[in-house]
Protein backbone atom coordinates (compact mmCIF):
# COMPACT_ATOMS: atom_id res chain seq x y z
CA UNK A 1 0.00 0.00 0.00
CA UNK A 2 1.46 3.36 -1.07
CA UNK A 3 0.68 6.88 0.14
CA UNK A 4 2.08 10.00 -1.58
CA UNK A 5 2.16 13.72 -0.86
CA UNK A 6 4.60 15.35 -3.23
CA UNK A 7 6.07 12.59 -5.32
CA UNK A 8 6.45 14.76 -8.40
CA UNK A 9 9.31 16.63 -6.73
CA UNK A 10 11.56 13.55 -6.72
CA UNK A 11 14.29 13.42 -9.36
CA UNK A 12 16.29 10.26 -9.96
CA UNK A 13 19.70 9.60 -11.41
CA UNK A 14 21.41 6.41 -12.49
CA UNK A 15 23.36 4.13 -10.17
CA UNK A 16 26.39 2.62 -11.88
CA UNK A 17 29.38 0.87 -10.43
CA UNK A 18 31.46 3.89 -11.47
CA UNK A 19 29.48 6.15 -9.12
CA UNK A 20 29.07 3.49 -6.44
CA UNK A 21 32.83 2.98 -6.11
CA UNK A 22 33.42 6.68 -5.50
CA UNK A 23 33.38 8.09 -1.99
CA UNK A 24 29.89 9.56 -1.41
CA UNK A 25 29.47 13.36 -1.39
CA UNK A 26 26.10 14.64 -2.63
CA UNK A 27 24.28 11.60 -1.27
CA UNK A 28 24.61 8.26 0.44
CA UNK A 29 23.77 6.00 -2.50
CA UNK A 30 24.14 2.51 -1.07
CA UNK A 31 24.01 0.90 2.36
CA UNK A 32 27.77 0.89 2.86
CA UNK A 33 28.26 4.36 1.36
CA UNK A 34 30.05 2.75 -1.59
CA UNK A 35 30.36 -0.76 -3.02
CA UNK A 36 33.35 -1.40 -0.75
CA UNK A 37 31.26 -0.92 2.44
CA UNK A 38 33.78 1.59 3.82
CA UNK A 39 31.15 3.93 5.32
CA UNK A 40 33.57 6.81 4.85
CA UNK A 41 32.77 10.32 3.66
CA UNK A 42 35.33 12.75 2.14
CA UNK A 43 33.29 15.75 3.35
CA UNK A 44 35.01 18.15 5.76
CA UNK A 45 32.61 21.07 6.27
CA UNK A 46 31.58 19.55 9.61
CA UNK A 47 34.90 19.15 11.39
CA UNK A 48 36.49 18.81 14.81
CA UNK A 49 36.44 22.56 15.35
CA UNK A 50 32.74 23.17 14.65
CA UNK A 51 30.98 19.82 15.24
CA UNK A 52 29.88 21.02 18.69
CA UNK A 53 27.63 23.52 16.89
CA UNK A 54 25.52 20.81 15.23
CA UNK A 55 21.79 21.10 15.86
CA UNK A 56 18.68 19.59 14.39
CA UNK A 57 17.54 21.00 11.05
CA UNK A 58 14.30 19.04 11.18
CA UNK A 59 12.74 15.99 12.81
CA UNK A 60 10.12 13.86 11.06
CA UNK A 61 7.81 11.34 12.67
CA UNK A 62 7.13 8.23 10.58
CA UNK A 63 3.55 7.97 11.74
CA UNK A 64 4.11 5.43 14.47
CA UNK A 65 5.63 2.80 12.17
CA UNK A 66 7.83 0.41 14.15
CA UNK A 67 6.88 1.78 17.58
CA UNK A 68 5.73 -1.52 19.08
CA UNK A 69 8.09 -3.28 21.49
CA UNK A 70 8.88 -6.09 19.05
CA UNK A 71 10.34 -3.75 16.41
CA UNK A 72 13.91 -2.48 16.05
CA UNK A 73 15.09 0.56 14.07
CA UNK A 74 18.39 -0.42 12.45
CA UNK A 75 18.22 1.06 8.94
CA UNK A 76 20.91 3.34 7.54
CA UNK A 77 19.36 6.15 5.44
CA UNK A 78 19.94 6.18 1.68
CA UNK A 79 20.18 9.67 0.17
CA UNK A 80 19.99 10.67 -3.50
CA UNK A 81 19.00 13.83 -5.35
CA UNK A 82 17.47 15.59 -2.38
CA UNK A 83 15.50 12.60 -1.08
CA UNK A 84 16.12 10.37 1.93
CA UNK A 85 14.89 6.77 1.84
CA UNK A 86 14.36 4.92 5.11
CA UNK A 87 12.69 1.67 6.21
CA UNK A 88 11.36 0.87 9.69
CA UNK A 89 11.37 -2.34 11.69
CA UNK A 90 7.81 -2.81 10.46
CA UNK A 91 9.28 -2.90 6.92
CA UNK A 92 7.41 0.29 5.92
CA UNK A 93 9.39 2.48 3.50
CA UNK A 94 9.39 6.30 3.50
CA UNK A 95 10.79 8.92 1.12
CA UNK A 96 11.58 12.24 2.84
CA UNK A 97 12.50 15.63 1.43
CA UNK A 98 16.00 16.75 2.43
CA UNK A 99 14.81 20.36 2.30
CA UNK A 100 11.89 20.07 4.72
CA UNK A 101 11.70 16.53 6.11
CA UNK A 102 8.23 16.18 4.55
CA UNK A 103 7.14 12.65 3.69
CA UNK A 104 6.96 12.51 -0.11
CA UNK A 105 5.56 9.00 -0.24
CA UNK A 106 5.30 5.91 1.92
CA UNK A 107 4.85 2.19 1.35
CA UNK A 108 3.18 -0.03 3.94
CA UNK A 109 4.46 -3.61 4.02
CA UNK A 110 1.44 -4.94 5.95
CA UNK A 111 3.40 -7.90 7.32
CA UNK A 112 1.57 -10.99 8.51
CA UNK A 113 1.46 -10.81 12.31
CA UNK A 114 1.70 -14.62 12.38
CA UNK A 115 5.35 -14.55 11.33
CA UNK A 116 7.23 -16.43 14.05
CA UNK A 117 10.70 -17.07 12.61
CA UNK A 118 12.37 -13.78 13.51
CA UNK A 119 15.56 -14.31 15.48
CA UNK A 120 16.43 -10.97 17.00
CA UNK A 121 13.60 -8.47 16.78
CA UNK A 122 11.49 -7.42 13.78
CA UNK A 123 13.80 -5.19 11.76
CA UNK A 124 15.23 -4.07 8.44
CA UNK A 125 18.73 -2.68 7.98
CA UNK A 126 18.02 -0.58 4.92
CA UNK A 127 16.94 -0.37 1.32
CA UNK A 128 18.76 -0.58 -2.00
CA UNK A 129 18.58 1.92 -4.85
CA UNK A 130 19.09 1.57 -8.61
CA UNK A 131 17.43 1.75 -12.03
CA UNK A 132 14.93 4.27 -10.67
CA UNK A 133 13.66 1.90 -8.02
CA UNK A 134 13.88 1.32 -4.28
CA UNK A 135 14.42 -2.29 -3.22
CA UNK A 136 13.46 -3.72 0.15
CA UNK A 137 13.72 -7.22 1.60
CA UNK A 138 10.92 -8.11 4.00
CA UNK A 139 10.62 -10.31 7.04
CA UNK A 140 8.01 -12.40 5.24
CA UNK A 141 10.63 -13.44 2.66
CA UNK A 142 9.40 -11.11 -0.06
CA UNK A 143 11.70 -8.91 -2.15
CA UNK A 144 9.94 -5.76 -3.33
CA UNK A 145 10.77 -3.07 -5.89
CA UNK A 146 9.15 0.37 -5.59
CA UNK A 147 9.14 3.22 -8.08
CA UNK A 148 11.67 5.73 -6.77
CA UNK A 149 9.54 8.75 -7.75
CA UNK A 150 6.17 7.63 -6.43
CA UNK A 151 6.63 4.57 -4.21
CA UNK A 152 4.29 2.60 -6.47
CA UNK A 153 4.89 -1.15 -6.52
CA UNK A 154 7.00 -2.12 -9.55
CA UNK A 155 7.29 -5.81 -8.71
CA UNK A 156 7.14 -8.13 -5.71
CA UNK A 157 8.37 -11.71 -5.50
CA UNK A 158 8.29 -14.39 -2.83
CA UNK A 159 12.06 -14.86 -2.69
CA UNK A 160 11.71 -17.47 0.09
CA UNK A 161 8.88 -18.47 2.43
CA UNK A 162 8.87 -17.43 6.07
CA UNK A 163 6.97 -20.61 6.89
CA UNK A 164 10.20 -22.47 6.04
CA UNK A 165 12.27 -20.31 8.38
CA UNK A 166 13.49 -17.62 5.96
CA UNK A 167 13.43 -13.85 6.40
CA UNK A 168 15.33 -10.88 4.96
CA UNK A 169 16.79 -8.37 7.41
CA UNK A 170 19.64 -6.84 5.38
CA UNK A 171 19.54 -4.06 2.80
CA UNK A 172 19.50 -5.41 -0.77
CA UNK A 173 22.47 -4.48 -2.94
CA UNK A 174 21.96 -3.03 -6.41
CA UNK A 175 24.82 -3.79 -8.79
CA UNK A 176 24.92 -3.72 -12.60
CA UNK A 177 21.25 -4.47 -13.17
CA UNK A 178 21.04 -7.04 -10.38
CA UNK A 179 19.43 -6.89 -6.94
CA UNK A 180 21.36 -9.12 -4.55
CA UNK A 181 20.23 -10.28 -1.11
CA UNK A 182 21.07 -12.81 1.54
CA UNK A 183 18.60 -14.54 3.83
CA UNK A 184 18.35 -14.86 7.61
CA UNK A 185 16.96 -17.90 9.41
CA UNK A 186 19.95 -19.88 10.66
CA UNK A 187 18.19 -20.66 13.95
CA UNK A 188 15.22 -22.12 12.07
CA UNK A 189 16.85 -24.86 10.05
CA UNK A 190 17.38 -23.11 6.72
CA UNK A 191 20.06 -23.88 4.17
CA UNK A 192 21.69 -20.47 3.74
CA UNK A 193 21.85 -18.74 0.37
CA UNK A 194 22.47 -15.53 -1.54
CA UNK A 195 20.31 -14.72 -4.55
CA UNK A 196 20.52 -12.21 -7.39
CA UNK A 197 17.49 -10.96 -9.31
CA UNK A 198 16.99 -8.94 -12.47
CA UNK A 199 16.37 -5.38 -11.23
CA UNK A 200 13.83 -4.66 -13.98
CA UNK A 201 11.67 -7.76 -13.70
CA UNK A 202 12.45 -9.51 -10.42
CA UNK A 203 13.32 -12.73 -12.24
CA UNK A 204 15.96 -14.92 -10.60
CA UNK A 205 19.46 -14.57 -12.08
CA UNK A 206 21.49 -16.85 -9.83
CA UNK A 207 21.62 -18.59 -6.44
CA UNK A 208 24.66 -19.39 -4.31
CA UNK A 209 24.11 -21.84 -1.46
CA UNK A 210 26.25 -21.11 1.59
CA UNK A 211 25.91 -24.80 2.50
CA UNK A 212 27.24 -26.68 -0.56
CA UNK A 213 25.36 -29.64 -1.97
CA UNK A 214 26.67 -32.98 -3.32
CA UNK A 215 29.48 -32.53 -5.83
CA UNK A 216 30.12 -28.90 -4.80
CA UNK A 217 33.24 -27.51 -3.12
CA UNK A 218 32.91 -28.00 0.64
CA UNK A 219 30.15 -30.59 0.72
CA UNK A 220 32.63 -33.15 2.06
CA UNK A 221 32.88 -31.11 5.29
CA UNK A 222 29.42 -32.37 6.27
CA UNK A 223 28.49 -35.92 7.41
CA UNK A 224 27.49 -38.41 4.72
CA UNK A 225 25.11 -40.34 6.95
CA UNK A 226 22.42 -37.70 7.49
CA UNK A 227 20.65 -34.74 5.91
CA UNK A 228 21.81 -32.11 8.40
CA UNK A 229 23.51 -30.17 5.59
CA UNK A 230 20.08 -29.44 4.08
CA UNK A 231 19.34 -27.44 7.24
CA UNK A 232 22.93 -26.40 7.96
CA UNK A 233 22.40 -22.66 8.55
CA UNK A 234 25.08 -20.19 7.41
CA UNK A 235 22.63 -17.31 6.87
CA UNK A 236 23.79 -13.96 5.49
CA UNK A 237 22.85 -11.10 7.79
CA UNK A 238 24.40 -8.16 5.95
CA UNK A 239 24.75 -6.35 2.62
CA UNK A 240 27.65 -7.74 0.54
CA UNK A 241 30.55 -5.70 -0.85
CA UNK A 242 31.71 -5.69 -4.48
CA UNK A 243 35.04 -5.11 -6.20
CA UNK A 244 34.03 -4.27 -9.80
CA UNK A 245 37.64 -4.51 -11.05
CA UNK A 246 37.83 -8.13 -9.89
CA UNK A 247 34.17 -8.83 -10.61
CA UNK A 248 33.77 -10.35 -7.16
CA UNK A 249 31.02 -10.14 -4.55
CA UNK A 250 31.99 -10.65 -0.89
CA UNK A 251 29.93 -11.57 2.17
CA UNK A 252 30.32 -13.37 5.49
CA UNK A 253 28.07 -16.07 6.88
CA UNK A 254 26.38 -17.15 10.08
CA UNK A 255 27.11 -20.22 12.16
CA UNK A 256 26.32 -23.82 11.29
CA UNK A 257 23.10 -25.43 12.45
CA UNK A 258 22.09 -26.79 14.81
CA UNK A 259 23.89 -24.00 16.63
CA UNK A 260 25.17 -25.74 19.74
CA UNK A 261 25.15 -29.39 18.68
CA UNK A 262 28.25 -30.53 16.84
CA UNK A 263 27.50 -34.20 17.50
CA UNK A 264 25.22 -34.46 14.45
CA UNK A 265 27.47 -32.53 12.03
CA UNK A 266 31.05 -33.79 12.26
CA UNK A 267 33.40 -31.86 9.98
CA UNK A 268 34.32 -28.22 9.39
CA UNK A 269 30.81 -27.39 8.09
CA UNK A 270 31.59 -25.11 5.15
CA UNK A 271 30.71 -22.38 4.36
CA UNK A 272 29.38 -21.56 7.83
CA UNK A 273 31.19 -18.84 9.85
CA UNK A 274 33.14 -17.93 6.74
CA UNK A 275 34.04 -15.11 4.38
CA UNK A 276 33.07 -16.04 0.81
CA UNK A 277 33.80 -14.55 -2.60
CA UNK A 278 31.67 -15.33 -5.66
CA UNK A 279 31.50 -13.88 -9.17
CA UNK A 280 29.07 -10.96 -8.98
CA UNK A 281 27.42 -11.61 -12.33
CA UNK A 282 27.05 -15.38 -12.06
CA UNK A 283 27.25 -16.37 -8.36
CA UNK A 284 30.05 -18.82 -9.20
CA UNK A 285 32.26 -19.77 -6.23
CA UNK A 286 35.76 -18.27 -6.22
CA UNK A 287 37.20 -18.63 -2.71
CA UNK A 288 36.40 -18.84 0.98
CA UNK A 289 38.08 -18.41 4.34
CA UNK A 290 36.51 -20.10 7.35
CA UNK A 291 36.87 -18.10 10.57
CA UNK A 292 35.56 -20.81 12.91
CA UNK A 293 35.73 -24.50 12.04
CA UNK A 294 32.76 -26.60 13.19
CA UNK A 295 31.31 -23.66 15.12
CA UNK A 296 29.64 -24.61 18.42
CA UNK A 297 29.49 -21.15 20.02
CA UNK A 298 27.30 -19.08 17.69
CA UNK A 299 30.47 -17.27 16.57
CA UNK A 300 28.93 -16.27 13.27
CA UNK A 301 30.05 -13.32 11.14
CA UNK A 302 27.16 -10.84 10.83
CA UNK A 303 29.34 -7.71 10.57
CA UNK A 304 29.61 -6.45 6.95
CA UNK A 305 32.88 -7.10 5.13
CA UNK A 306 34.90 -3.98 4.24
CA UNK A 307 37.16 -3.62 1.18
CA UNK A 308 40.17 -1.31 1.03
CA UNK A 309 43.69 -1.08 -0.37
CA UNK A 310 46.82 -0.84 1.76
CA UNK A 311 50.57 -1.41 1.61
CA UNK A 312 51.88 -4.67 3.10
CA UNK A 313 55.60 -5.41 3.05
CA UNK A 314 56.18 -2.45 0.76
CA UNK A 315 53.68 -3.69 -1.82
CA UNK A 316 50.15 -2.40 -2.54
CA UNK A 317 47.58 -5.05 -1.71
CA UNK A 318 43.83 -5.41 -2.18
CA UNK A 319 42.51 -6.07 1.32
CA UNK A 320 39.29 -7.21 2.96
CA UNK A 321 38.46 -7.01 6.67
CA UNK A 322 35.68 -8.58 8.71
CA UNK A 323 35.14 -8.07 12.43
CA UNK A 324 33.86 -11.29 13.97
CA UNK A 325 31.89 -12.31 17.03
CA UNK A 326 35.10 -14.05 18.08
CA UNK A 327 36.51 -10.60 18.86
CA UNK A 328 39.11 -10.64 16.08
CA UNK A 329 39.38 -8.76 12.81
CA UNK A 330 40.16 -11.09 9.91
CA UNK A 331 42.27 -9.34 7.25
CA UNK A 332 42.53 -11.11 3.89
CA UNK A 333 43.81 -10.59 0.37
CA UNK A 334 40.52 -10.13 -1.46
CA UNK A 335 41.94 -11.49 -4.72
CA UNK A 336 42.40 -14.98 -3.29
CA UNK A 337 41.15 -15.12 0.32
CA UNK A 338 44.59 -15.67 1.88
CA UNK A 339 45.55 -13.92 5.13
CA UNK A 340 47.48 -10.69 4.63
CA UNK A 341 48.92 -10.32 8.13
CA UNK A 342 48.88 -13.91 9.29
CA UNK A 343 46.19 -16.14 10.78
CA UNK A 344 47.54 -19.12 12.69
CA UNK A 345 45.78 -22.48 13.04
CA UNK A 346 46.31 -23.35 16.71
CA UNK A 347 45.26 -26.45 18.69
CA UNK A 348 42.26 -25.95 21.00
CA UNK A 349 40.65 -28.14 23.71
CA UNK A 350 38.67 -31.09 22.44
CA UNK A 351 35.34 -32.76 23.15
CA UNK A 352 34.83 -36.02 21.28
CA UNK A 353 31.07 -36.01 21.78
CA UNK A 354 30.84 -32.60 20.06
CA UNK A 355 33.18 -33.69 17.21
CA UNK A 356 35.23 -30.53 17.78
CA UNK A 357 37.75 -29.22 15.27
CA UNK A 358 41.34 -29.72 16.44
CA UNK A 359 42.76 -26.37 15.33
CA UNK A 360 41.02 -23.00 15.13
CA UNK A 361 42.16 -19.85 13.26
CA UNK A 362 43.83 -17.22 15.48
CA UNK A 363 44.53 -13.91 13.68
CA UNK A 364 47.81 -12.16 14.44
CA UNK A 365 47.16 -8.96 16.42
CA UNK A 366 44.77 -7.92 19.19
CA UNK A 367 41.29 -9.08 20.10
CA UNK A 368 38.96 -6.11 20.55
CA UNK A 369 36.92 -7.83 23.30
CA UNK A 370 37.98 -10.17 26.15
CA UNK A 371 38.28 -13.84 25.18
CA UNK A 372 38.61 -15.36 28.65
CA UNK A 373 37.57 -14.83 32.28
CA UNK A 374 39.33 -14.65 35.63
CA UNK A 375 36.34 -14.86 38.00
CA UNK A 376 33.49 -17.35 37.76
CA UNK A 377 29.97 -15.89 37.82
CA UNK A 378 27.97 -17.02 40.84
CA UNK A 379 26.66 -20.56 40.36
CA UNK A 380 29.25 -21.59 37.77
CA UNK A 381 32.68 -23.24 37.76
CA UNK A 382 35.21 -21.93 35.27
CA UNK A 383 36.46 -24.45 32.71
CA UNK A 384 39.72 -23.48 31.00
CA UNK A 385 39.21 -19.90 32.28
CA UNK A 386 36.20 -19.62 29.99
CA UNK A 387 38.54 -19.13 27.03
CA UNK A 388 37.39 -18.84 23.46
CA UNK A 389 36.90 -22.20 21.71
CA UNK A 390 36.48 -24.13 24.99
CA UNK A 391 34.03 -26.96 24.17
CA UNK A 392 30.97 -27.78 26.27
CA UNK A 393 28.33 -30.45 26.72
CA UNK A 394 24.79 -30.74 28.07
CA UNK A 395 25.64 -29.01 31.37
CA UNK A 396 25.71 -25.19 31.37
CA UNK A 397 29.19 -23.71 30.96
CA UNK A 398 30.30 -20.06 30.82
CA UNK A 399 32.75 -18.46 28.42
CA UNK A 400 33.80 -15.37 26.49
CA UNK A 401 32.93 -14.05 24.05
CA UNK A 402 29.32 -15.04 24.63
CA UNK A 403 26.75 -15.45 21.87
CA UNK A 404 25.87 -11.78 22.36
CA UNK A 405 29.50 -10.64 22.49
CA UNK A 406 32.08 -9.63 19.90
CA UNK A 407 31.03 -7.71 16.80
CA UNK A 408 27.42 -8.27 15.79
CA UNK A 409 25.57 -6.73 12.80
CA UNK A 410 26.28 -3.00 13.55
CA UNK A 411 28.56 -2.04 10.65
CA UNK A 412 32.21 -1.10 11.01
CA UNK A 413 33.65 1.93 9.21
CA UNK A 414 37.07 2.50 7.64
CA UNK A 415 39.23 5.63 7.37
CA UNK A 416 41.63 5.27 4.39
CA UNK A 417 43.91 8.10 5.54
CA UNK A 418 44.46 6.55 8.98
CA UNK A 419 44.07 2.94 7.82
CA UNK A 420 41.85 2.38 10.86
CA UNK A 421 38.81 0.14 11.11
CA UNK A 422 36.28 1.26 13.73
CA UNK A 423 34.45 -1.62 15.38
CA UNK A 424 31.31 -1.61 17.54
CA UNK A 425 31.17 -4.65 19.83
CA UNK A 426 30.01 -5.99 23.18
CA UNK A 427 31.66 -7.81 26.07
CA UNK A 428 29.25 -10.40 27.43
CA UNK A 429 29.60 -13.73 29.22
CA UNK A 430 27.78 -16.53 27.45
CA UNK A 431 26.20 -19.66 28.90
CA UNK A 432 26.72 -22.62 26.56
CA UNK A 433 25.06 -26.03 26.52
CA UNK A 434 24.32 -28.64 23.85
CA UNK A 435 25.54 -31.79 22.16
CA UNK A 436 22.68 -34.35 21.89
CA UNK A 437 23.76 -36.97 19.34
CA UNK A 438 20.14 -38.13 18.92
CA UNK A 439 18.85 -34.64 18.11
CA UNK A 440 16.37 -34.77 15.24
CA UNK A 441 15.71 -32.28 12.47
CA UNK A 442 12.46 -30.44 13.34
CA UNK A 443 9.70 -29.53 10.85
CA UNK A 444 10.16 -26.44 8.65
CA UNK A 445 10.05 -23.13 10.45
CA UNK A 446 10.77 -24.48 13.93
CA UNK A 447 13.87 -23.65 15.97
CA UNK A 448 16.91 -25.80 15.21
CA UNK A 449 19.38 -24.97 17.99
CA UNK A 450 20.56 -28.24 19.49
CA UNK A 451 20.98 -26.45 22.80
CA UNK A 452 20.04 -23.16 24.39
CA UNK A 453 21.02 -19.51 24.05
CA UNK A 454 22.05 -18.02 27.37
CA UNK A 455 24.01 -15.18 28.93
CA UNK A 456 24.94 -14.20 32.44
CA UNK A 457 22.34 -11.51 33.28
CA UNK A 458 24.88 -8.94 34.47
CA UNK A 459 28.16 -7.42 33.34
CA UNK A 460 27.35 -6.71 29.68
CA UNK A 461 29.23 -3.67 28.40
CA UNK A 462 29.88 -2.07 25.06
CA UNK A 463 33.26 -1.83 23.37
CA UNK A 464 34.12 0.66 20.65
CA UNK A 465 37.59 0.25 19.19
CA UNK A 466 39.89 1.64 16.51
CA UNK A 467 41.98 -1.09 14.89
CA UNK A 468 45.13 -0.37 12.84
CA UNK A 469 44.80 -2.48 9.71
CA UNK A 470 48.56 -2.45 9.10
CA UNK A 471 49.13 -4.39 12.33
CA UNK A 472 45.68 -5.55 13.47
CA UNK A 473 46.45 -3.89 16.81
CA UNK A 474 44.20 -1.71 18.96
CA UNK A 475 44.88 2.02 18.54
CA UNK A 476 42.31 3.05 21.13
CA UNK A 477 39.43 1.32 22.83
CA UNK A 478 36.46 2.43 24.93
CA UNK A 479 34.20 0.57 27.33
CA UNK A 480 30.57 1.69 27.43
CA UNK A 481 28.09 1.03 30.26
CA UNK A 482 25.67 -0.52 27.77
CA UNK A 483 26.27 -2.77 24.76
CA UNK A 484 27.46 -1.06 21.59
CA UNK A 485 24.60 -1.56 19.15
CA UNK A 486 24.93 1.06 16.42
CA UNK A 487 27.18 1.17 13.39
CA UNK A 488 29.56 4.05 12.67
CA UNK A 489 30.57 6.29 9.80
CA UNK A 490 33.92 8.07 9.46
CA UNK A 491 34.72 11.32 7.67
CA UNK A 492 37.82 12.98 6.21
CA UNK A 493 37.45 15.71 8.84
CA UNK A 494 38.65 13.26 11.50
CA UNK A 495 35.18 12.48 12.86
CA UNK A 496 33.20 9.38 13.74
CA UNK A 497 29.44 9.42 14.12
CA UNK A 498 28.02 6.58 16.22
CA UNK A 499 24.73 6.12 18.04
CA UNK A 500 24.00 5.03 21.58
CA UNK A 501 21.14 2.96 23.00
CA UNK A 502 20.38 5.75 25.50
CA UNK A 503 19.18 7.96 22.64
CA UNK A 504 22.31 9.93 21.84
CA UNK A 505 23.95 10.45 18.49
CA UNK A 506 27.61 11.23 19.17
CA UNK A 507 30.64 12.53 17.28
CA UNK A 508 34.09 11.24 18.29
CA UNK A 509 37.55 12.24 17.19
CA UNK A 510 38.86 9.48 14.91
CA UNK A 511 42.45 9.48 16.17
CA UNK A 512 41.65 9.32 19.88
CA UNK A 513 37.97 8.49 20.42
CA UNK A 514 37.46 11.77 22.32
CA UNK A 515 33.79 12.77 22.57
CA UNK A 516 33.27 16.06 20.69
CA UNK A 517 29.46 16.30 20.40
CA UNK A 518 26.31 14.54 21.55
CA UNK A 519 22.61 15.06 20.94
CA UNK A 520 19.69 13.38 22.72
CA UNK A 521 17.18 12.22 20.08
CA UNK A 522 14.59 10.78 22.46
CA UNK A 523 14.88 7.12 21.42
CA UNK A 524 17.68 4.61 20.97
CA UNK A 525 20.00 5.41 18.07
CA UNK A 526 20.64 1.82 17.03
CA UNK A 527 20.86 2.63 13.34
CA UNK A 528 23.91 3.88 11.46
CA UNK A 529 23.94 7.53 10.43
CA UNK A 530 24.63 8.84 6.91
CA UNK A 531 26.22 12.13 5.85
CA UNK A 532 25.96 14.08 2.59
CA UNK A 533 26.14 17.52 1.02
CA UNK A 534 23.07 19.38 -0.27
CA UNK A 535 22.88 22.98 -1.42
CA UNK A 536 26.45 23.60 -0.33
CA UNK A 537 25.84 22.37 3.23
CA UNK A 538 26.88 19.12 4.89
CA UNK A 539 24.24 17.23 6.87
CA UNK A 540 24.02 14.12 9.04
CA UNK A 541 20.82 12.06 9.07
CA UNK A 542 19.85 9.16 11.33
CA UNK A 543 16.88 7.02 12.37
CA UNK A 544 16.01 7.25 16.07
CA UNK A 545 13.75 4.27 16.74
CA UNK A 546 15.23 2.05 19.47
CA UNK A 547 15.90 -1.66 19.52
CA UNK A 548 14.42 -4.84 20.96
CA UNK A 549 17.75 -6.64 21.34
CA UNK A 550 19.45 -3.66 23.00
CA UNK A 551 16.47 -2.84 25.21
CA UNK A 552 16.46 0.75 23.93
CA UNK A 553 13.52 3.13 24.09
CA UNK A 554 11.38 3.03 20.92
CA UNK A 555 10.69 5.96 18.63
CA UNK A 556 9.67 6.74 15.05
CA UNK A 557 11.75 9.80 14.17
CA UNK A 558 14.26 10.67 11.50
CA UNK A 559 16.58 13.49 12.55
CA UNK A 560 18.68 15.62 10.22
CA UNK A 561 21.52 17.72 11.66
CA UNK A 562 23.54 20.59 10.25
CA UNK A 563 25.59 23.60 11.26
CA UNK A 564 22.61 25.79 10.34
CA UNK A 565 20.21 23.79 12.51
CA UNK A 566 18.20 25.38 15.31
CA UNK A 567 16.47 22.40 16.98
CA UNK A 568 17.69 21.30 20.39
CA UNK A 569 16.93 18.01 22.19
Amino acid sequence: MVFGLAAASVVTSGQTFHTLTQLPTSGWPTNGGDLYNRRFSPLTQINRENVAQLKGVWRTSLGGSGLSVKYSGEAQPIVQDGVIYIVTGQNDVFALSVETGAILWSYKAELDEKINVICCGWTSRGVGLGDGRVYVGQLDGRLVALDQKTGALAWSIQAERWQQGFSITSAPLYYEGLVITGFAGGEFGIRGRVKAYDAKTGSLAWTFYTIPGPGEVGHDTWPKGNKVWEHGGAPVWQTPAVDPALGLLYFSTGNAAPDFNGAVRAGDNLFASSIVAVEAKTGRYRWHFQQVHHDLWDYDAPNPVVLFDMVVGGQPRKALAQAGKTGWVYILDRTNGRPLLGIEERPVPQNKAQATARPQPHPVGDAFVPQSMTIAPEGFTLVNQGRIFTPFGPEPQVGKPGQGGGANWPPSSYDPALNYLFVCASDRTGIFRGGDKDFEIPPDGQEYLGGQFGSVPFGVTGVFAAMNMATNRIVWQQQWPERCYSGSIATAAGLLFVGRSDGRLTALESRTGTLLWQFQTGAGVNATASTFEHGGQQYVVVLSAGNAFAGAKRGDNVWMFGLSGTLTP
